[in-house]
């Protein structure tokens, strides 16, 4: 039996849902938001409750936008021919801090990982093939991080489902470490990836 009230339990029970926070993350963030001034916590769940209300996923490419399309797919100005593929939301952010990239994107809300019972019909990679058949779409940049899943996710993507089109596809060059993640990377290094990018087509 807890020693804990049973708000805090449920709390602590619900943060250890998110990923990356364990069952000792989730107590000391739980204990944090009790010492937390009543103004600062209201304003932390109206911003939880803002997110869920307000934001979701560009119809287009899947990046998070406030309305139908996310800010960069009506972007009149990015180059429509080139479209970087990634992983995640997160992924399209860390890329636009380099300022090395005026394409469009497209994610794929994750990638190829069996073990976890991820396959590609997880993914949105329909979406992408309808994406290059029905535009104007001559380089696709693979994204992915540099690991397990992701260089299986852009071998699969290069080979099985863009292969049979007439379309330039590359992959980030070297300069990410890998086993690493996109979103951690410094904008140096994502910036020379992206420029010496290499043709898998």
């Amino acid at each position: 039996m807890s020693s804990y009230a049973k708000p805090v339990e449920v709390l602590i029970d619900e943060l250890g849902r998110l990923p990356g926070v364990g069952p000792k993350s989730a107590q000391r963030i739980a204990f944090h938001l009790l010492k937390m001034d009543r103004i600062d916590a209201v304003r932390l769940a109206d911003a939880v409750i803002s997110l869920k209300d307000n934001v979701s996923f560009c119809e287009t490419c899947f990046n998070v936008a406030e309305g139908d399309e996310c800010r960069i797919c009506i972007d009149p100005q990015r180059d429509q021919q080139v479209l970087c593929v990634v992983e995640e939301p997160k992924d399209i952010a860390a890329i636009e801090k380099t300022g090395a990239f005026n394409g469009r994107y497209h994610v794929l809300m994750g990638a190829i990982d069996p073990l976890n019972g991820v396959g590609p019909e997880q993914l949105k990679i329909k979406e992408l093939t309808l994406r290059v058949v029905s535009s104007d779409i001559t380089e696709v940049i693979l994204c992915m991080n540099p690991n397990l899943e992701g260089e299986t996710t852009a071998a699969y993507i290069a080979t099985k489902v863009l292969g049979p089109y007439e379309v330039n596809v590359t992959r980030l060059a070297s300069g990410l470490p890998v086993g690493g993640d996109l979103e951690y990377a410094d904008e140096l290094t994502l910036g020379r990836a992206l420029e010496g990018r290499q043709s898998l087509s």
